[in-house]
C-alpha cells in the first residue's frame, strides 16, 4: 500500500519512467519463460533423438522418426544433411555414393546457425533489459533528487516532510530499475550458458553424421 501511494505521489517523470520499468520486467519475465520453455523442449527431445539417431542402421528410419523429435535443434541438423545426401545420390544416376563430404558439412553448419537463432529468439531482450533499466531507473532517480532540492528552494525549508516526496521519488525509482535489471542479467547469462551447450551437442553430432556419411556413402 505504501508503495502505491509514493507512486499516486510522484510527478508525471517519475510515472514515465516507473511505467517504462514495467513494460522492461514484465517482457524481459516473460522472455524469461519462452526462452527456457524452448531450451528445455529443445534438450529433452535432442537426448530421445540422439538415442534414435544411434540405434537406427539405416539413416531412413532416422528420417521417419524425426517428427517425434521436432523440437530438437539436433533434427534441423539432420534434415539439413539428409536433404544434402538425397541431392548428391539424385545426380549420381542412382548409385549410392555421395561426392562431397564437404558440402554436408557446410550444410549442417548453415543449419547449426538457423538453429542457434531460432533457440535464443527474444534473448537480446534480456540483455537490453540488463544494460539498459539501471540507467532508466538512474535517470528517474536524478530527477527526484532535482524535485527535492528545487522544493527546497521554493520553500525555504530542509524539513524532511518538504523533500520526502522527492526523495522517495527517487529512491523507488532506483529500485525499481534494479528489480528489472537484475532477474534479466542472471537469467541471460544462464541462457548463454545453455546456447554454449547446445552448440556443443551440435558440433558433436555434425562429427557424427560426418562420420556416419562416409562410411555409408563412400
Amino acid at each position: 500500500m505504501q508503495l502505491w501511494t509514493v507512486f499516486l505521489h510522484t510527478g508525471w517523470v517519475g510515472k514515465t519512467v516507473l511505467a517504462i520499468l514495467l513494460f522492461f520486467s514484465l517482457g524481459s519475465w516473460a522472455t524469461i519463460f519462452i526462452v527456457g520453455d524452448r531450451f528445455r523442449r529443445s534438450a529433452r527431445a535432442s537426448r530421445r533423438f540422439v538415442a534414435l539417431f544411434r540405434r537406427s542402421k539405416r539413416l531412413l528410419d532416422v528420417q521417419q522418426g524425426t517428427s517425434q523429435s521436432s523440437d530438437s535443434s539436433l533434427v534441423g541438423l539432420f534434415k539439413a544433411g539428409y536433404a544434402e545426401i538425397e541431392a548428391q545420390i539424385a545426380h549420381a544416376e542412382g548409385k549410392q555414393i555421395i561426392r562431397s563430404l564437404d558440402a554436408i558439412e557446410r550444410s549442417l553448419t548453415r543449419a547449426a546457425r538457423i538453429e542457434g537463432a531460432r533457440l535464443t529468439r527474444f534473448l537480446p531482450f534480456l540483455a537490453t533489459t540488463a544494460a539498459a533499466t539501471p540507467f532508466i531507473g538512474l535517470f528517474g532517480t536524478v530527477w527526484g533528487i532535482m524535485e527535492a532540492f528545487s522544493t527546497i528552494g521554493t520553500m525555504q525549508t530542509t524539513s524532511i516532510t518538504a523533500v520526502a516526496p522527492g526523495i522517495s521519488e527517487a529512491l523507488i525509482n532506483t529500485a525499481a530499475g534494479l528489480f528489472a535489471a537484475i532477474p534479466a542479467l542472471l537469467f541471460y547469462n544462464m541462457f548463454v550458458q545453455r546456447l554454449r551447450e547446445a552448440r556443443g551437442e551440435m558440433e558433436d553430432f555434425t562429427l557424427e553424421f560426418l562420420n556416419l556419411a562416409e562410411r555409408n556413402f563412400t
